[in-house]
């Protein structure tokens, strides 16, 4: 009789952890609320039974515990379940991602018990916020807890790094606590590191509930001062884009069929973008400064460029917008293979007009005549007919210092500068002499380095920069 009566215990004494949801009672799944009515004792921390109670049936013994005494709470559900009893022990979310049931398995294999377990899966809180945010978590993602309860903080760090770096979609739990203020704050700052600060962040306060608040933001932008216990943040990868206030990660179904748009050179264009962008010392530039950038890389697979590339502030996007509305007509280069580098197709596109003077036969006679270079004779010239011009400099110094003497002398009003001449004489003192003019805008190769290279590469970021936001270089290749 004895013995029948303990194999009877030993098939009813059982566990079940079952995770609740965030928080709303039309998150909580069928196969979670069948768990919880069979039950006959649960087992939580006290804040998450008002989540659960309109659906419990009369009789259900209630065990409610504090906030951090997950352990106390698991030692209850043992004793009861030993006592016969059949135990369901309740977490926010999902019970397997920072909550119960890690805890439970081991206290399990440390009591030597023989009590069954059994998990109930439930819709986690980052899943949650995520469906309120759009869809932030289309591709490859990680979670990471900012608590250092139990993990050390520079254990914590390394993820974070790794995760930055891996361009996963993130995932922030326990991001801010009264005593843990500062930990989001260094988040905050190791992603800039590692990605722009135009990646998409989205955060959620009380998913689920009554109390809760959606905000979609940029990584620059992200205050940590307005997250708190109850919040989770997601931040974007580098493919993420904020759409009507969605964030939305791309799973790539589409980008087979942007993929056929593209030829192959604007194809090999492209990865190479991408993979210099991830390279990049200071990826979180300005959008204008950045393409004119990448354009610079790519032309000399030189990553100096980021120091040796001056930009002023807002000139390409300024440069390529009088392109587009017609206000710029012509460009003017020092030479010829200046103007060769200039894509064709973007000029036909835009209806823009490239000339170089270096082989007019006026520029031959007036370089004779006045012991000047034919570069600087071809800029005179230049400036004569098209005083207001794109100048565009990637072979001679005399020709950048001839047309900065020609606008002291209030002959020439270019709408805009780029000055790359390359080699060993007056060339650094021709591009110091183009900076006093702070009302145009200007490219500059700072130093000895330059080129026609470099000069037409330039001009095509500007002629390009509507290609810019979706870094989809080379339309004109």
């Amino acid at each position: 009789m004895t013995n029948n009566n303990k194999i009877e215990i030993m098939k009813i004494a059982n566990i079940t952890v079952v995770g609740i949801g965030p928080g709303s009672p039309l998150d909580i799944t069928p196969a979670a609320l069948e768990a919880i009515k069979e039950c006959n004792v649960i087992v939580g921390y006290r804040y998450y039974f008002q989540f659960i109670t309109p659906f419990l049936p009369s009789g259900i013994e209630y065990i409610d515990t504090g906030m951090k005494r997950e352990k106390a709470r698991a030692e209850q559900a043992f004793n009861l379940a030993e006592q016969g009893k059949s135990v369901c022990v309740i977490s926010s979310g999902d019970a397997g991602i920072y909550g119960m049931v890690p805890l439970i398995y081991e206290m399990k294999r440390k009591r030597k018990s023989s009590v069954e377990i059994k998990v109930i899966p439930g819709i986690s809180a980052f899943q949650k916020a995520a469906s309120l945010l759009g869809a932030p978590i289309g591709h490859d993602f990680c979670v990471i807890s900012l608590s250092d309860l139990m993990t050390p903080w520079n254990c914590i760090e390394k993820r974070i790094l790794a995760a930055a770096q891996a361009d996963f979609v993130t995932a922030v739990y326990n991001p801010k606590s009264e005593e843990r203020y500062w930990q989001l704050y260094r988040l905050k700052e190791i992603f800039l590191q590692e990605r722009s600060e135009e990646t998409p962040v989205g955060y959620v306060r009380q998913a689920g509930r009554k109390e809760q608040t959606v905000t979609v933001t940029t990584l620059k932008l992200f205050d940590p001062e307005q997250v708190d216990m109850f919040t989770v943040v997601i931040i974007g990868n580098s493919q993420s884009y904020i759409s009507e206030n969605n964030l939305i990660t791309p799973r790539g179904y589409y980008q087979e069929e942007e993929d056929t748009e593209v030829s192959v050179g604007q194809d090999i264009m492209i990865h190479s973008f991408r993979t210099i962008e991830k390279e990049l010392k200071h990826p979180e530039i300005a959008l204008d400064k950045k393409w004119a950038l990448l354009h610079a890389i790519h032309t000399t697979a030189d990553f100096e460029m980021e120091d040796l590339l001056k930009i002023d502030d807002n000139a390409v996007s300024q440069l390529y917008e009088k392109v587009s509305n017609g206000e710029i007509k012509t460009i003017i280069t020092d030479v010829t293979m200046a103007a060769a580098g200039i894509r064709k197709g973007a000029l036909q596109r835009l209806g823009v007009e490239v000339k170089c003077y270096l082989h007019d036969e006026r520029a031959v006679t007036l370089a004779d005549g006045k012991n000047i270079t034919r570069t600087q004779a071809g800029i005179r010239l230049a400036v004569e007919e098209h005083p207001e011009a794109l100048f565009v400099f990637g072979n001679a110094p005399t020709a950048l210092m001839e047309l900065c003497s020609l606008i002291r002398k209030k002959k020439a009003t270019p709408v805009g500068i780029i000055a790359a001449p390359v080699g060993f004489v007056h060339v650094c003192e021709s591009k110091h002499m183009v900076k006093p003019f702070t009302n145009i805008p200007k490219l500059i190769i700072e130093g000895r380095k330059g080129g026609s290279n470099l000069a037409a590469t330039l001009v095509n970021a500007i002629l390009s920069f509507n290609d810019a936001v979706l870094l989809r270089p080379g339309r004109d290749v």
